[in-house]
């Protein structure tokens, strides 16, 4: 397709989101009468006016404005809207036309699995990432020959998952060929045991499961943390992983430690997680969390800004989590607007009260984490099992009651949120654990028995 063409398509698809939506909304996009910048792999190139509109196009219009081309082609194309900076270390790059490719391949993996807004140019960079971001970059020129796996750990909320995306969004731009699979491990294990425990077509099942997962060039895996315990999981994660890298695939992995800190994973996956490269990623410091702020601020408007002590309060109160000093951020800007009031200082603080609140009971629940880590092994052993065996997939009874009475402990005598006491347990679901906690509270009305063992366990933790 040539330029003229993609630009008269452009025009079309266009005319057509305009009619879509409010005149109001349209015209803050800044999209009519834009001249295509480029044709590559499929895809056609538009610079984005400004960072507030590349923002709210990728977020909330670019599936509706890729849903209009079929009227106009058959071909597999779709648009694309990038920055300046993006398309000038696009413009070197070799154009090529597509070939016949399957119709819902970018349904299936992109729009499904990656998030668009992901990628390196919108990745704010500073001491505490600067490391992995550069290898996370070179394994997207390279996948498959350089860094493989690439392991990315680090805390809740620090980039992780934006770094990650961000390669397959930078693989998937040069050649729309690839195939590209983002998942959380808990969905792959949501897979595996559906494919598993199937009644009907059992192995037609997992056929599907195994054609998911190995007919790809770049596998995403998400928080494999989550693995921790689940034995059968983890050998299937094994077999996948082998099949993978011997055939060059490249696999990038993200989770909350190092892999060698994964109490109940099996040693020879996390010897394959150290084969290729381990990456961290510590808290942003001052700096970067103020530069994370002002870029954050021109996705609301071009025009928008704010007083330096407000930066530098919103940066100093919200320290290690880089969703909760966005969140913070919006939080500021939206109540200024509730209120007709301008941005200052003062009305930061009256914004931000409740959540800085909450940001100290979270740091008090991560202060207590060695406190947990005992409550686990006391109950462990009173029981006479491991530690291993309280936070793994095991069923039986003799490990299931002493799981829930540690479980019940944590929330009973710290009021832990219960997804971050599931993440205690391997990962389990919040809904797990709190089924657990109502379970023994209602069985310590009427069994002695039980309340004697929590009675001494109490005891043993000097409580």
């Amino acid at each position: 397709m040539t330029i003229e063409e993609c630009q008269k398509l452009y025009d079309r698809v266009i005319g057509d989101l305009k009619k879509t939506i409010e005149e109001e909304s349209f015209l803050e996009l800044s999209i009519e009468n834009k001249k295509i910048s480029k044709f590559l792999n499929g895809y056609i190139y538009v610079v984005a006016e400004d960072d507030f509109s590349l923002s709210k196009i990728n977020k909330f219009y670019i599936k509706r404005i890729n849903s209009f081309i079929p009227k106009y082609t058959d071909e597999t194309i779709l648009f694309k809207f990038v920055s300046k900076d993006e398309m000038s270390s696009l413009m070197n790059t070799e154009e090529v036309s597509p070939t016949s490719l399957e119709k819902n391949l970018d349904d299936k993996y992109r729009p499904g699995n990656i998030d668009a807004t992901y990628t390196f140019t919108n990745f704010v960079v500073g001491k505490s990432n600067k490391f992995a971001y550069t290898f996370a970059m070179q394994t997207a020129e390279n996948p498959g020959k350089n860094f493989n796996p690439l392991y990315i750990f680090g805390g809740v909320g620090i980039g992780k998952t934006h770094l990650m995306q961000a390669i397959g969004n930078y693989i998937l731009d040069k050649d729309i060929h690839k195939k590209v699979l983002y998942v959380e491990a808990k969905e792959f294990c949501d897979d595996y045991i559906h494919a598993c425990n199937s009644q009907i077509e059992k192995q037609r099942k997992i056929d599907e499961f195994h054609q998911r997962y190995r007919d790809i060039d770049i596998l995403l895996v998400d928080d494999i943390q989550i693995l921790c315990g689940k034995d059968k999981t983890q050998e299937e994660f094994f077999t996948l992983f082998n099949f993978l890298i011997n055939r060059n695939k490249q696999i990038v992995i993200t989770c909350d430690r190092p892999a060698n800190a994964l109490e109940g994973m099996a040693d020879r996956l996390k010897s394959r997680f150290d084969q290729g490269l381990v990456v961290d990623i510590t808290p942003p410091d001052l700096d970067l969390r103020t530069d994370i702020l002002k870029k954050k601020i021109k996705t609301f408007s071009s025009k928008n800004d704010l007083p330096d002590d407000v930066l530098e309060f919103i940066a100093s109160s919200f320290t290690s989590n880089i969703r909760e000093l966005e969140g913070a951020l919006n939080r500021v800007m939206y109540y200024s607007v509730f209120n007709d009031s301008p941005i200052t200082l003062d009305l930061a603080k009256e914004a931000l009260a409740t959540l800085i609140k909450s940001q100290k009971n979270a740091n008090k629940y991560a202060n207590n984490s060695q406190v947990y880590e005992n409550i686990q092994s006391v109950v462990a052993a009173y029981y006479n099992i491991s530690v291993n065996d309280l936070i793994s997939s095991k069923r039986s009874a003799k490990i299931t009651l002493p799981r829930h009475i540690a479980m019940f402990l944590i929330k009973d005598l710290y009021d832990l949120p219960y997804k971050k006491i599931g993440s205690l347990f391997g990962g389990r679901d919040h809904t797990t654990v709190m089924s657990a906690v109502e379970k023994i509270e209602n069985d310590l009305k009427s069994d002695e028995e039980l309340k004697m063992a929590v009675d001494n366990i109490k005891k043993k933790l000097n409580i």
